[in-house]
């Protein structure tokens, strides 16, 4: 049974999205059964993330064609998970919340999708049709939830399904989201614990692959990350979790990286270079170095830091933040962003539209040798990040030789050099080097010199001569 539920109140600012992750465990020391390859996330998650173009307003329809579009075009390169970010239960997503916001929710509290805009869920379908859909184009389906249960469930103190507990022994109404108060925390008790056994039993049986839980890493609660890690398993073990939004404290990494697959390390990402003094919780692209930096030496198989979705390309219909636009960062920006994201390691999630891709950032998306940096390097770590320039290190998994990420955080243009004994080389030798952005031998070399437009990156592969 669908129960109909509104609620008056303003369009929220909803909290920052998802993406981003670093270096290699094996750098880190860790002992051997640490490094280790999991069943879950051996390598940086791919995929697209709705949130940036579509915010609340994804339909099914919309959905598919863009589920067909990546199959056809990026799961060649690696692309494969595809999620439907905030309010797919919201039957009118686009009335800014006046009069309320229409929800479908289950006889048993469980909030499900909205039949008039996924009408595959009709006849208690849920989302296990669109997932079988996905899984058919060989894609991975995804999606978001804010953490805790819904304020109607405890209103109508609905039952827990397999369990002898109802809504409010899970409740705790003093617990709410900053940002959305459609939830309440769940409390850290067996009814609380039976509340995230139901959902994720729910979304196992529908066929989730992954799923997005917001308000749940900055501020920190290490109690519900908890509960959501046994819930998992207890389903069977088989969804990525990813935790948002940041930043999350580096304080209790040990715990994220145990119990999660996916971490924010910042607020959201958007398309801006420098921080915005009226949105604080807006990360713009010049911070995302320094705390990569920072958060390093967590990321390995099974456990990646994420610097959150990439803003490039088209955004719109809908976007999350502003207005339909082409991304305000430059080409040279845009590169800079999977340099990083690609060389740190961290998960990379398209928030651009797919349907309308450019050709300049279908590139961007389809570089092999970049995105083999992201899924199959190791020992990365930032070798040195100043106010003007920053320049991160990495191994090939296989192979010889060295990755060089070379970037210019200034606002002019910039000379930057770079010795052997700089990158950890033999002095004096030869090195055969390869731009991995032109695809393109640049012959033997006995250092590192690039001349760097504003804000722009260049990635390079390094072999022993001869």
């Amino acid at each position: 049974m669908a129960m109909p539920m509104t609620r008056n109140g303003d369009l929220r600012i909803r909290g920052m999205f998802c993406g981003l992750l670093l270096a290699a465990g094996l750098a880190a020391g860790r002992p051997l059964a640490a490094q280790a390859a999991p069943a879950l996330a051996p390598t940086p998650p791919m995929g697209w993330n709705s949130w940036d173009s579509y915010a609340m307003s994804l339909d099914q329809a919309q959905y598919k064609a863009t589920a067909r579009w990546m199959a056809q075009h990026l799961r060649r390169y690696g692309w494969r998970y595809m999620v439907i970010d905030e309010g797919w239960f919201l039957k009118n997503p686009l009335s800014g919340g006046k009069p309320g916001w229409q929800y479908t929710l289950g006889g048993d509290g469980i909030l499900l999708p909205a039949p008039n805009r996924f009408p595959s869920a009709r006849g208690g379908a849920g989302f296990k049709p669109l997932a079988a859909f996905t899984h058919r184009l060989g894609l991975r389906f995804g999606i978001h939830i804010l953490r805790g249960i819904p304020r109607a469930a405890v209103a109508h103190n609905l039952p827990i399904a397999g369990s002898r507990f109802h809504a409010r022994d899970a409740a705790n109404p003093a617990d709410t989201c900053a940002w959305n108060a459609d939830n309440y925390g769940v409390r850290d008790n067996a009814a609380g614990q039976a509340w995230y056994d139901a959902l994720f039993r729910r979304y196992a049986q529908w066929g989730v692959d992954y799923v997005k839980v917001d308000c749940i890493s900055s501020p920190y609660k290490g109690a519900e990350i908890r509960m959501i890690h046994r819930a998992i398993e207890h389903a069977g073990g088989r969804i990525v979790l990813s935790l948002s939004p940041g930043p999350t404290p580096i304080a209790q990494a040990a715990q994220v990286e145990r119990l999660a697959q996916l971490w924010r390390i910042s607020g959201d990402f958007w398309d801006h270079w420098p921080a915005l003094p009226w949105a604080s919780w807006s990360q713009g692209l010049y911070g995302q170095f320094d705390l990569l930096a920072r958060w390093e030496r967590f990321a390995g198989p099974g456990h990646w830091p994420d610097a959150d979705m990439l803003p490039i390309g088209m955004i719109g219909p809908h976007p999350g933040l502003g207005k339909p636009r082409r991304s305000h960062f430059t080409h040279d920006e845009e590169r800079t962003i999977l340099t990083l994201w690609s060389v740190a390691r961290s998960p990379l999630m398209m928030g651009g539209n797919l349907l309308q891709l450019d050709a300049w950032t279908q590139r961007l998306l389809t570089n092999p040798e970049v995105l083999a940096v992201d899924q199959h390097s190791r020992g990365n770590r930032a070798l040195s990040t100043t106010a003007q320039q920053a320049i991160w290190v990495a191994r090939p998994e296989r192979g010889a030789g060295i990755y060089v990420a070379v970037f210019n955080r200034g606002d002019r243009s910039q000379a930057i050099r770079v010795t052997w004994t700089e990158l950890g080389l033999q002095p004096g030798s030869s090195y055969q080097a390869r731009d991995l952005w032109r695809r393109r031998n640049l012959g033997n070399l006995r250092r590192l010199a690039v001349r760097l437009r504003a804000h722009a990156a260049a990635l390079f592969r390094l072999r022993p001569a001869g």
